[in-house]
């Protein structure tokens, strides 16, 4: 569902035009932020949205979704120690020359790991989108802090509390001191993969709720990186931690598309973990057959203002619903021919949305918003599905994440299967899962591919995601559990390899899915899987492993 600015009536949607947008700036009063590539966020008040279909430089237009933080091992199970030192047979690389980019919650840029030996910050750019009003040159919100104005900020400072921008949440620091920490609070025991690597950081968040985002946001946040990347000359590896179940598991959303578009500008590799949904009980997979009946049973937990379930069918089929609630409320049949209908459940007000195929989707979404100003009813909700004519019958039903609703929110029957959150189900991603690395055991907490209708592999790999030591916001070190904090691992990876690749000239085409393919070849197999498969991809990081085949196909 779109995100409003209520109090001005302002909606933002994404669109892929053609042409010059100044025409739809002046007659209808919009905001554009132009992304590149034909992308671009509009701002516009809510009665023009149906405006925009009539302007030929319009192609598609998509409504933003919500996505969530998904927070929840060692350096050398990820082989990734040995790469660090300098003895023979082994690289000396400690990510120097290379950018890590953040895209989360902000960073504790006071942090001593984040500050060179003279106290500087390793920060080069930070953006924080929720604070102030000096924004970078084509945004419109927030404000960015450049280097020399944070090492000022640093001089002045009489202690953390009077800094600004700080990451009040902890995931990005946290998520920052995986990637690139360089250890400097722990005498250099405890330090990150990329220790040398400069940073460029997004604080992003829906405003007044810094656990949450939106996907224009991380659009925002991509361009925004890349476009620093390029005017500074130096690669970059970035890292999502971000993610939502909202949307196909497909990979073809324009905000999916828009990803795979910026991974491949620049020097450029994007990573983003898969979410901690395997075990959440939020997906439900079925399949059905001509004029069959399916009666599929789902808890609300209490003193939930939103919840949301999407379902993603072949539009070949022809599925009627029913909705009944805890308390005996039926919706009546709902149908195709019908594509919009709102009901009041005793407080709960209920939409249902028939969409229809885009451009860039053969399937169909039926989306079903339940939301009250106090609380959506709790209990046993029912859902009734029956297909009236029926190709394919293959579907599948999402609720929100674990961070949006919890636990107890959840199918009876789930499907632990198609879990990972967008947009690690974008192809030009890195897309990591985690794993217990302590036992050798897959985190039962992390997404599962493959992608809707089997469309490619996901996860690509996976990382350590259980009790990963990483910097605390305030100072210090603690341990974190999710595979948000697999995918740094990754993300650091790559800004080893292309340090070695692009600075140091061994490889200068060391980048983008290049680095994703000799990452998958030379990951660490469980003896008695077979790969690839949807819980470990094609199987566990091991930097080592990846380093030495670079030089055997290089020729070094």
């Amino acid at each position: 569902m779109p995100n409003i600015n209520r109090s001005a009536d302002e909606w933002e949607v994404i669109v892929k035009y053609n042409g010059d947008l100044g025409r739809l700036e002046s007659e209808l009063e919009l905001r554009a932020e132009l992304l590149g590539d034909s992308y671009a966020i509009l701002t516009l008040h809510s009665p023009l949205i149906r405006e925009l279909y009539r302007y030929s430089e319009i192609e598609y237009i998509e409504l933003p979704r919500n996505l969530s933080l998904s927070l929840r091992g060692s350096m050398s199970d990820a082989c990734i120690t040995p790469v660090h030192t300098e003895q023979p047979g082994n690289y000396n690389l400690r990510g120097s020359g290379t950018l890590i980019g953040i895209i989360d919650s902000g960073i504790d840029y006071t942090h001593p790991d984040f500050r060179n030996q003279n106290g500087d910050s390793r920060v080069l750019y930070l953006w924080d989108q929720l604070q102030g009003n000096n924004p970078p040159e084509g945004f419109y919100s927030g404000t960015e802090y450049s280097n020399s104005q944070l090492n000022a900020i640093l001089r002045d400072l009489r202690d953390r509390y009077t800094a600004v921008s700080m990451d009040t949440v902890g995931h990005g620091t946290a998520v920052s001191g995986v990637a690139a920490g360089n250890g400097r609070s722990s005498g250099g025991r405890e330090q990150g993969v990329a220790p040398e690597a400069s940073l460029i950081v997004v604080k992003l968040g829906e405003k007044g709720r810094e656990s949450f985002a939106r996907t224009t946001e991380i659009m925002r946040a991509l361009k925004y990186i890349n476009d620093r990347a390029t005017m500074l000359n130096m690669p970059v590896a970035i890292n999502i931690s971000f993610g939502t179940n909202n949307g196909s598991h497909a990979g073809n959303s324009l905000f999916e598309t828009y990803i795979n578009s910026v991974a491949q500008r620049w020097r450029c590799v994007i990573v983003a973990a898969t979410g901690n949904e395997g075990s959440a009980g939020h997906h439900y997979g079925g399949h059905i057959t001509q004029n069959q009946t399916l009666r599929i049973t789902f808890t609300i937990a209490p003193y939930l203002q939103s919840v949301f379930l999407t379902l993603w069918k072949s539009f070949a089929d022809t599925f009627e619903l029913e909705l009944v609630s805890p308390d005996g409320y039926s919706s009546g049949r709902l149908y195709s021919t019908d594509p919009f209908r709102q009901m009041n459940f005793s407080g709960t007000q209920v939409a249902v949305f028939y969409e229809q195929p885009t451009i860039f989707n053969v399937s169909q979404e039926i989306f079903i918003q339940m939301s009250s100003s106090a609380s959506v009813t709790p209990g046993i909700w029912t859902l009734l599905v029956t297909g009236r004519s029926v190709t394919e019958g293959e579907f599948h039903i999402w609720l929100p994440t674990v961070e949006e609703v919890g636990t107890d929110t959840a199918f009876s029957t789930p499907d632990p299967n198609l879990t990972l959150t967008l947009p690690s189900t974008c192809v030009n991603v890195i897309s990591v899962g985690g794993y217990n690395s302590m036992v050798g055991n897959y985190a039962c907490f992390s997404g599962r591919g493959y992608t809707f209708r089997n469309v490619y592999v996901k996860p690509d790999l996976v990382a350590p995601a259980v009790n990963v030591l990483s910097t605390r916001t305030g100072g210090g070190y603690d341990a974190f559990t999710g595979t948000s904090m697999a995918a740094p691992f990754v993300t650091g990876a790559a800004a080893l390899m292309m340090e070695w690749g692009i600075i140091r000239g061994n490889d200068p085409f060391l980048y983008g899915q290049r680095v994703k393919a000799f990452l998958q070849k030379n990951t660490a197999k469980i003896y008695g899987q077979s790969y690839p498969n949807r819980i470990w991809g094609y199987g566990a990081l091991c930097l080592k492993a990846a380093m030495d085949d670079l030089v055997r196909y290089s020729g070094k």
